[in-house]
């Protein structure tokens, strides 16, 4: 009986240092993932941040008000970039900031208030001025592609269509039973004084995949 008393204790005693030991990894685990998800996250931000004071956008067909405005802003701090546009074809790399203010606008381009934030469900509108980033998008087409880099995830979409509207139409704002993107900017291009009417992008999502994946 005390052999037998004995062996069950020494079993007793092994298990428990066996869960505590699997305890111990999985909680180690654990905090590094955490870890590690914080420290990619904190350098996403970082990325964006950096694209949001980035010193040198192509700045070619924009007007000398425009780029007067924005080197003015350079030194002035602005809220994180909610995420970073890209529109390969016109060679547009700018961040998607909160508000659509002349302020924000001369920055970048803004998230209009009362859409889906980038890269979640719905329709997401985002605005630029039609003399700076957004004055590329008079030779955008049918097909081309727009790209999206929220914090965690890269979206690919494609132009749907592009016309134009009054500006009394908030229509092209209305949510959309599929992720899309609706850019409006000022049109025509180059009316000289404040431009009468405004012309949209339509682009729906193509594919998208996670930060830290392949492409």
């Amino acid at each position: 009986m005390e052999a037998f008393r004995r062996r069950l204790l020494a079993f007793v005693e092994r298990t428990c240092w066996t869960f505590g030991l699997a305890g111990l990894v999985v909680f180690g685990a654990f905090h590094m993932g955490v870890a590690g998800s914080t420290e990619r996250d904190l350098e996403r931000f970082a990325t964006l941040q950096a694209l949001a004071k980035k010193e040198a956008p192509d700045q070619s067909l924009w007007s000398p008000t425009r780029v007067t405005a924005w080197h003015r802003l350079l030194s002035e701090s602005f809220p994180a970039p909610l995420a970073v546009l890209r529109i390969p074809k016109i060679r547009v790399e700018v961040p998607v900031l909160p508000g659509t203010d002349d302020r924000t606008l001369d920055r970048g381009v803004g998230h209009i208030e009362d859409t889906a934030a980038p890269g979640t469900e719905g329709n997401s509108g985002i605005a630029g001025h039609r003399d700076s980033f957004f004055r590329g998008l008079k030779d955008i087409a049918v097909g081309d592609e727009i790209e999206l880099d929220t914090l965690d995830r890269t979206e690919v979409y494609r132009v749907e269509r592009a016309w134009v509207v009054e500006p009394e139409d908030v229509s092209v704002l209305d949510p959309t039973p599929t992720r899309a993107l609706t850019l409006v900017t000022c049109y025509p291009f180059y009316f000289v004084g404040s431009a009468p009417q405004r012309f949209i992008v339509r682009a729906v999502l193509s594919s998208s995949r996670p930060v830290n994946s392949s492409r």
